[in-house]
């Protein structure tokens, strides 16, 4: 895992940025660990929620003079 505790993990694997070795580690531990189960639940949405703030960011520099 890129960290030294696989629970550091879960935000980067929400995100899509643990590489493939480091995914598949973490997906064998999810297995396992019911409060990274929990904080993914929890963090599912954020990927979604940083586009949405990006396409606002975008469109408001767009519609600057």
């Amino acid at each position: 895992m890129s960290a030294s505790s696989p629970h550091f993990d879960v935000a980067a694997y929400a995100l899509g940025v643990l590489d493939d070795d480091d995914a598949e580690a973490f997906e064998r531990h999810l297995d396992e660990c019911a409060p990274c189960r929990a904080e993914l639940l929890e963090n599912q949405e954020l990927p979604g929620m940083l586009d949405a703030l990006k396409s606002d960011s975008v469109s408001q520099e767009r519609s600057r003079p």
